[in-house]
């Protein structure tokens, strides 16, 4: 059996745009912003898709000097939760690409 040139052809067609396609969509995301909220709005962080810190909002009234410990857990989680969407923004953006690749 021989193969088909015009088939392969066409695959290496339909390759080249898929990996045009990704390029795009990964340099869509990496200049997408993400912003989370801690609870009560007190801290607010916003990323990039290239998981750079581009603002943080303290509300004054979370820091408290006799209390520490509340602002680095309100940072932390605030920090994961953006982090978190960042990913899962990614994944479901790239994961048409990828799945069945592997």
């Amino acid at each position: 059996m021989r193969a088909n040139p015009g088939n392969m052809g066409n695959m290496m067609r339909k390759m080249q745009k898929m990996q045009k396609e990704m390029q795009s969509a990964q340099a869509e995301l990496e200049v997408k912003e993400y912003t989370s909220t801690s609870a009560d709005d007190l801290i607010k962080v916003t990323m990039t898709g290239k998981h750079e810190i581009k603002d943080i909002s303290i509300d004054a009234k979370v820091i408290d000097p006799d209390d520490p410990e509340m602002l680095q857990d309100l940072l932390i989680e605030t920090l994961n939760q953006v982090l978190t969407e960042v990913d899962q923004d990614t994944e479901n953006t790239m994961g048409k690409y990828t799945r069945g690749l592997m």
